[in-house]
């Protein structure tokens, strides 16, 4: 198998593993120059076949908050996941926010009502979309993680 079969083939199945996390930390530059983290809930995870295979990941937030202010100064975030299997995933990527009502209609759940109480219909909701750069994933605590460049 040719390197970027081998490449295709190993970001294919990172992301299936991707698909076993729900929440995970979105972590950006604060603007102090300090890393903040908070978690947020995947609403979707968009592969993207181009040349480069890769990836999207959704999510929902308002738009006037402190982590899109922090992602409109610094795109480069970085987001990490556990689940409960002892599995753990770290992604890279750069961050934009988008304003798309037929994408949160398709995306939303009725639990995100707990953060956005107005729900879909709240002209203040927006999308986070992070393209993925690269990602690391730990199958068990202590083990020498893979990576994976997109």
């Amino acid at each position: 198998m040719a390197y970027a079969e081998y490449q295709v083939q190993a970001t294919r199945q990172f992301v299936e593993r991707l698909r076993q996390f729900e929440t995970g930390m979105l972590i950006t530059h604060g603007s102090n120059g300090q890393l903040h983290g908070r978690p947020m809930a995947v609403a979707e995870i968009e592969p993207v076949e181009s040349e480069r295979f890769s990836c999207y990941l959704w999510f929902l937030t308002g738009l006037e908050t402190s982590k899109t202010d922090e992602i409109r100064q610094n795109q480069q975030v970085m987001v990490a996941f556990q689940n409960r299997q002892n599995q753990f995933l770290t992604l890279g990527g750069r961050a934009e926010i988008i304003q798309d009502p037929e994408r949160v209609d398709a995306f939303w759940r009725e639990n995100y009502r707990s953060w956005l109480p107005q729900g879909k219909a709240d002209p203040n909701l927006a999308l986070i979309r992070v393209r993925l750069d690269q990602g690391q994933v730990w199958e068990q605590s202590g083990a020498k993680p893979e990576t994976v460049t997109f």
